[in-house]
């Protein structure tokens, strides 16, 4: 029986570790905000950010316009500038997942990366979401960017 109480307690212990290695770490944004500088003239911004922890093994990495430019690690956040134009964003497990926007000069948009159900993994998929959902969503996420 006391074995089994410690098996079970090493088990924990490690599903814990696992889970915290699995999220973001480094300043929140609501710690960074005040030293964001803003995007270049003419660029908008585009926040990726991803909140949810269930499924934190599959962090798959995120490409616009077919480019990477982050990885979908659980409670972390990262952003690019660009040029207003339209961007494809995409994530790929098991199949790709991918939104379309527009981005204005100035702009500034926000994309959740959500994850649902798959076959054998999870799909994580990206999601336009309104500017106050945005900056509340991303106030608790960590920088994950270079």
């Amino acid at each position: 029986m006391r074995k089994r109480r410690h098996l079970l307690k090493s088990l924990c212990s490690l599903a814990l570790v696992t889970v915290l290695l699995g999220c973001a770490t480094g300043k929140t944004f609501s710690e960074l905000s005040g030293g964001l500088t803003p995007p270049p003239p003419g660029q908008g911004r585009i926040f990726i950010y991803r909140t949810i922890v269930l499924g934190f093994a599959v962090q798959p990495s995120v490409k616009l316009n077919g480019d990477v430019v982050g990885t979908a690690v659980p409670q972390g956040f990262f952003y690019v500038d660009r040029p207003a134009g339209v961007y494809q964003i995409s994530t790929e497990t098991e199949v790709t997942r991918t939104l379309s926007l527009t981005l204005e000069p100035e702009q500034v948009r926000y994309v959740r990366l959500g994850i649902g159900m798959g076959f054998f993994v999870g799909h994580v998929y990206p999601e336009l979401v309104d500017d106050a959902q945005g900056q509340a969503d991303v106030a608790t996420c960590h920088y994950t960017g270079t």
